[in-house]
């Protein structure tokens, strides 16, 4: 995909990685809107501040409605309550499921027809090291990413026919205001950026980006007994 003449969305875009995306898609050529549920909290320079809340269908057929011009869609924006499923808020484990699942199917059902009216682009989801490994603490979320990354996997297929390539990323911890508690090794935001930028570019349908998401990866294949070596 030819950034420069891209037409780009992308979700979450008032701060973490959603940011940087759109700064790095801007700095390529691109042209970007940036949406949140507060457009106000938008204010990089050449980026339209558009209203998208995901978790509402009705806020995301008004955005398709008003945005006929996309060719690449980034599904970034997201929560993070840190509910465990079995002792955690019901409310927190529906809000991770209607964010990166329902929020994301939402935003492809309504926004790949727009790109396929012009002439075909590409879908870009953020995923997680999390939709491959996951532990109590974030059970919640990692079980939404987990729905996203099989969402990913099966909207791939049936969008491919229709010119629309579409992409995974995987990362673990960014230094972002979601990890700010974290006191692992963090990835900067504007080098995820980067290589999602450069992945969509190259068409590659998935993009793992740190040296973290590259051992779980690598360790899918050893089942239970690789990825949970705690349980004997």
């Amino acid at each position: 995909m030819d950034i420069s003449t891209a037409t780009a969305l992308v979700t979450g875009a008032n701060r973490g990685l959603g940011r940087a995306l759109a700064q790095e898609l801007v700095a390529r050529g691109a042209t970007v809107y940036g949406a949140a549920r507060r457009p106000d909290q938008i204010d990089l320079p050449g980026v339209k501040a558009i209203r998208i809340d995901v978790t509402d269908p009705a806020s995301v057929a008004a955005a398709a409605e008003e945005v006929r011009d996309i060719t690449l869609l980034i599904n970034n924006a997201g929560s993070s309550t840190g509910a465990d499923l079995l002792t955690g808020s019901w409310d927190d484990v529906r809000l991770e499921m209607e964010t990166h699942y329902l929020g994301t199917l939402g935003m492809i059902r309504a926004f790949a027809p727009v790109i396929e009216s012009q002439g075909g682009g590409a879908i870009l989801n953020i995923l997680s090291v999390l939709s491959w490994v996951t532990f109590p603490a974030v059970g919640a979320y990692s079980a939404a990413k987990s729905a996203q990354w099989s969402l990913t996997n099966e909207v791939r297929q049936q969008l491919a026919p229709r010119g629309i390539t579409v992409s995974g990323l995987h990362v673990g911890y960014m230094d972002t205001d979601m990890a700010r508690h974290v006191t692992e090794p963090k990835t900067d935001p504007a080098d995820v950026a980067r290589a999602a930028v450069d992945g969509i570019a190259a068409g590659a349908p998935e993009i793992v980006v740190d040296d973290l998401s590259r051992r779980v990866q690598a360790g899918l294949s050893g089942g239970v007994a690789a990825l949970y070596p705690q349980l004997g």
